[in-house]
């Protein structure tokens, strides 16, 4: 019997009986890969579950409290919501290096010193490489630490492993290299990515157990595989940040059970991750002093303010031909901040090489940062320092105006922390707002033009209280 093939799209599982150089369906190029189709059967499959689990008034449906399981590593258990819902299917990603293996083996650690049963699969590394890296980690030893690990690829097998462990928790380390023997299709295709991440999903909510299941990503930084695969699980998170750099910031892109806006922020070290209890101080800490083009912002991540270093370099274009450039703030929000300058405030901005970088590898999307920009970009445009300890907080509209922002009083506590003297915020915030802090100056701004006057005071070089 001859066996029939089909072109699947390894990103988005769009089928096509030919190859074809371009997705219809997510344009992406050279995507389709060849392999074997099976045709689905025919026949009728009885469902002895058919009325017992029939519809149901939504009044008669007892809903009960899960219990959330505790990792003991506070800014991941932030991330889920407060903890491992039973049932749950959690999916990490990152960049290769990042930390996703690490982090995974920590929460194993953790989890087992509380009597949490875990079996750790890793479809990449033997055995003796797991133990290796768990000794790197420091894991703890003794009855505490008793963990299991097993080196297999084959889904069939680790499902049996899994019945017949029993283990509370499970951590599937890669997606990518499992592989289900009913399907012809190699490991990694869409057809077994697809597949094998809907069995570990339906033996998650059959039998309570959480998985976490660990995803390689393409060189656009999205999950490898098809798009469904985030629709699956039930959790989706994202490691962020430069392999390179120290600190790591792990983000929720999707939660059934929590919130999507926060985030926790680790540093990597020779022991593994640990956790950044105070990020703002940390990504202040080597804050130039005495540098035009130098403002700190407060922006809010879930019910998190962080305070971070925005950074503005203007120079002369030696083409003809202005640059633009960003780091960590959305390229088309710099590019309206930089004409709102000129038409509003008068600057030649032109013929001038602009960068943006926000410190620390923080990606911004609060609007409450907009003020801060816009006086990082003029700050190093006039050569003028920024008033020392002074908070920038404001979204500055086309006509220039300062425009009220969210939760002012949480990012006033935290700057007030860090032992910042002003703070400068929109006034229709600070007209609704009941705030006492003698710590904490609070000045009101209404335009672009006059909280410039305000923020900016000497030329770059010379001492501000001199």
């Amino acid at each position: 019997m001859k066996t029939k093939t089909v072109f699947s799209c390894q990103n988005c599982g769009y089928q096509s009986p030919k190859w074809l150089g371009r997705c219809p369906d997510c344009s992406s190029w050279n995507s389709f890969v060849e392999e074997d189709y099976t045709a689905p059967s025919t026949k009728t499959k009885e469902r002895t579950s058919l009325y017992k689990d029939g519809p149901v008034l939504l009044k008669d449906v007892e809903v009960k409290q899960g219990h959330r399981v505790k990792t003991d590593i506070l800014e991941l258990d932030r991330v889920l919501g407060g903890g491992i819902v039973a049932g749950s299917v959690v999916l990490i990603g990152g960049d290769p290096g990042i930390g996703k293996s690490t982090i995974a083996l920590q929460i194993s650690n953790q989890l087992t010193k509380q009597g949490v049963g875990v079996l750790y699969v890793s479809g990449e590394e033997s055995v003796a490489q797991t133990k290796l890296r768990a000794q790197r980690l420091k894991a703890q030893k003794g009855k505490e630490a008793d963990l299991y690990i097993v080196n297999q690829t084959d889904l069939s097998l680790i499902i049996e492993y899994i019945k017949k462990i029993k283990p509370s928790v499970v951590i599937i380390d890669s997606i990518q290299v499992m592989f289900e023997p009913t399907i012809s299709s190699s490991p990694g295709s869409v057809s077994q990515v697809r597949e094998c991440a809907g069995i570990l999903t339906q033996l998650a909510k059959t039998t309570g157990t959480a998985i976490f299941i660990i995803g390689h990503v393409t060189k656009e930084g999205a999950i490898a595989g098809p798009r469904v695969l985030e629709h699956i699980v039930d959790t989706v998170l994202y490691f962020e940040g430069d392999k390179f750099s120290l600190y790591r910031i792990l983000r929720a892109v999707k939660n059934r059970f929590g919130s999507t806006n926060e985030i926790g922020v680790f540093e990597m070290g020779a022991s593994g991750l640990s956790e950044v209890k105070n990020p703002s101080e940390i990504f202040l800490s080597e804050r130039p002093k005495d540098v035009s083009g130098s403002v700190v912002a407060s922006i809010l991540e879930g019910s998190r303010p962080l305070l971070v270093e925005v950074q503005a370099l203007v120079s002369k274009s030696s083409f003809g031909y202005a640059c633009r450039r960003t780091q960590g703030f959305d390229y088309n929000r710099s590019v309206l901040l930089v004409a709102v300058l000129e038409k509003r405030m008068g600057l030649c901005l032109e013929a001038e090489d602009i960068f943006i970088n926000v410190a620390g590898g923080i990606k911004i999307e609060d609007p409450a940062a907009d003020l801060a920009v816009a006086v990082a970009i003029t700050s190093a445009f006039r050569e003028q320092l920024v008033l020392a300890d002074t908070l920038v907080l404001g979204e500055v509209g086309l006509a220039g105006e300062i425009r009220s922002i969210s939760q002012v009083v949480l990012r006033i506590n935290e700057a007030a922390k860090l032992g910042f003297k002003r703070c400068v915020l929109p006034r229709n915030n600070y007209k609704n707002l009941d705030y006492k802090n003698e710590a904490i100056e609070l000045v009101p701004v209404s335009n672009l033009k006059e909280a410039l006057e305000i923020v900016l005071s000497l030329p770059a070089g010379r001492q501000g209280g001199n």
